[in-house]
């Protein structure tokens, strides 16, 4: 057992020096200036929204856990919900209900954790010892449910002391927005209908399986903001994608935006919100100085084909910046033009400042599923360095499709997957299965990305599940390197007919066709490209430089001894980053959760799990002397194999002895 440091002269000069480090920024500290400050015990450092920041950074200013003891990390406390649903039926067909997946990271505010499960309960912790203070039930209908998810709640302050002057904010699958006081968990009657408000409201018809609330809102002054999960794939009336804003207090709609084009009615004759309108599933971030409402778009329905849309696919794709008053268009920028590839806007903006040419400016980070990462201007959305249109794939559509001539790729800041991928990158464990991965290959179009998806089938890498997904980066804003997951797998499309698509789950209604996904894998089950699947890479974000990249995970849990070497797996969540120059990560299917060296990626701590933590870690101070937690979510995920549980995890350093 170890004692934790207690800062001296010498530990408290070190700090202050790399803090006036940070705020100079002639000289920015590099990640080997960031590592060095020592194991002191922290101030008070909360996480009061889901990415720490309404910006996104998933970093924690955090100081006690450093690289030299993070190895001594240990469980302080666990926290069970109950909240598990196992898969039934066949997965790709109507009957198929997934396992649940806890993918939440919780918030602490004024010493209290608060975390919704993906039964939409939400529970308030002790942040110190974990112990519950209360519970919610929204009593929701978990048969009506596909993807049972909530990856976060919201907190609001007024600053005054009360009854729900302290609100947190969660919504539900069956999209219900609802306002709790933070102290009892008790509804606030004064929102909305006795706590809750229904945000069906002018949304078309539809079966509530469809339209969700999986990402926490954001808060912007006194609004919350939210946009919904529709799901996509199913047909091209789908519910309308709009983002909404309501008053903390009362409820109130202030505002809302449906993605429709410019010069377009947003309702329909029957006053509904006009269908079928690209959606923002993912988490929104914010920036109170400016006002601005930064929201990540989806494609527009359904996925793989596009030819009905004439133009409905304006905001598809994109980074859309939001006037907070009014919910009016400031700017927005599109990352993939018309797309038929599953390639929305996934992760929540990061905003962070920059250093260009000298100056610094504000810029809102975004990472795609492609692998391409764009800096855009926070104020005007223009590119901060060059981003290129260049010609992609064309010619052999499908019956009514039309394609855009070209796509942006930036030219500063390195993809994180690398194009293209051939028949000659085949892999397999045998020669045997090497060989058919070769075959299934070669009876692909691939003429690289963008490829259009075809009847007879076509490459689809990266996957649409990323390069980068929902996870998002974790960015250190004095030295500005990034850290974000990347998945390097092939999959393919093929596009059927509708009179063959009878039990399809990827129906495409109102189009000529139905879909069919996957992975491009050998008859043993492995991906046909080279491990590894999963990597970690960090980025110097002004430099345009790849720092390194490390592969992320192991097959102990998914194969049989001996089949354990392999390194970079399959998964899905995010990094998060410390002051001290650490970066923890769970995101494999492997059950595992690990810290990094920001400086090196040299791993540096590793611990097993119940099963995979698919999730985005935290970290803060609690307790009377302030000691530092990381926390994460382990409850795996449908996609990978890993069981479903319901546990959040507690690691500190041992405590002081007395």
């Amino acid at each position: 057992m170890g004692t934790r440091s207690r800062p001296g002269n010498r530990g408290l000069l070190l700090v202050i020096l790399v803090a006036l480090l940070a705020a100079c920024s002639a000289s920015r500290p590099s990640a080997s200036d960031v590592t060095a400050s020592p194991g002191v015990l922290s101030s008070v450092v909360e996480w009061e929204s889901y990415g720490a920041t309404p910006g996104g950074t998933r970093f924690s200013p955090a100081s006690e856990i450093t690289p030299a003891n993070v190895h001594l990390l240990e469980p302080a406390w666990v926290h069970r919900s109950g909240d598990i649903r196992k898969a039934s039926g066949e997965r790709g067909t109507d009957g198929w209900q997934p396992q649940s997946s806890l993918q939440v990271t919780p918030i602490v505010v004024d010493g209290g954790l608060y975390y919704c499960t993906p039964f939409n309960r939400v529970f308030a912790l002790d942040a110190a010892s974990g112990e519950q203070r209360w519970v919610y039930d929204p009593g929701l209908d978990t048969s009506e449910d596909l993807l049972m998810n909530c990856r976060g709640v919201s907190s609001w302050q007024s600053g005054e002391a009360g009854f729900c002057e302290h609100r947190i904010f969660t919504g539900t699958l069956d999209a219900r927005l609802i306002a709790l006081d933070a102290a009892t968990g008790k509804p606030c009657p004064d929102f909305g209908d006795g706590g809750e408000v229904d945000t069906t409201h002018r949304i078309s018809k539809h079966d509530p399986v469809e339209y969700s609330i999986t990402s926490p809102p954001a808060i912007l002054g006194d609004l919350v903001i939210t946009g919904a999960m529709v799901l996509d794939n199913i047909r091209t009336d789908a519910p309308a994608g709009v983002v909404r804003a309501y008053d903390v207090r009362s409820g109130e709609l202030r505002w809302a935006w449906n993605p429709v084009p410019p010069n377009s009615e947003a309702l329909d004759a029957d006053g509904n919100y006009v269908s079928g309108t690209t959606n923002v599933w993912s988490i929104i971030a914010v920036d109170a100085e400016r006002n601005l409402v930064f929201a990540p778009t989806g494609n527009t329905n359904p996925d793989f084909y596009g030819g009905h849309r004439q133009g409905l696919d304006y905001y598809s794709s994109s980074l859309v910046a939001l006037d907070g008053n009014n919910g009016e268009v400031v700017w927005h920028y599109q990352f993939v033009h018309h797309d038929i590839w599953d390639y929305d806007t996934p992760a929540q903006p990061t905003l962070v400042d920059l250093e260009v040419d000298g100056e610094t400016v504000p810029a809102v980070v975004q990472v795609t599923k492609m692998g391409l990462t764009f800096a855009l201007h926070r104020d005007t959305g223009e590119p901060l360095w060059p981003v290129e249109e260049r010609p992609v794939p064309q010619g052999d559509l499908p019956r009514g499709e039309y394609l855009s001539p070209t796509q942006p790729f930036p030219t500063h800041i390195p993809a994180t997957v690398e194009q293209p991928f051939s028949t000659e990158d085949a892999w397999g464990l045998t020669f045997w299965d090497k060989g058919r991965c070769k075959d299934r290959l070669a009876a692909l179009r691939n003429e690289g990305l963008y490829t259009p998806p075809t009847e007879a089938g076509s490459l689809h890498y990266p996957w649409s599940g990323g390069g980068n997904n929902w996870g998002s980066p974790a960015i250190d804003p004095r030295s500005r390197i990034m850290v974000v997951y990347t998945a390097h797998m092939p999959a393919y499309i093929i596009l059927k007919p509708q009179a063959q698509c009878e039990g399809f789950v990827q129906r495409q209604a109102g189009t000529p066709y139905c879909v069919e996904t996957d992975m491009v894998a050998s008859p043993l089950g492995m991906p046909c490209s080279a491990p590894p699947w999963g990597t970690l890479d960090a980025i110097d974000l002004e430099a345009g430089k790849l720092l390194w990249r490390v592969p992320l995970g192991t097959t102990r849990d998914l194969a049989p001894f001996p089949f354990w070497w392999i390194k970079g797996l399959p998964g899905a969540g995010a990094p998060m980053m410390t002051s001290t120059g650490l970066v923890f990560s769970g995101i494999t299917n492997e059950h595992a959760f690990r810290a990094f060296s920001l400086e090196t990626g040299e791993e540096l701590w590793k611990t097993r799990l119940p099963t995979a933590a698919n999730a985005l870690p935290m970290s803060y101070t609690a307790g009377p002397d302030n000691r530092q937690f990381v926390v994460v979510a382990v409850g795996g995920h449908w996609s990978g194999g890993s069981p479903a549980g319901d546990y959040i995890m507690a690691f500190s350093l041992p405590a002081a002895a007395p």
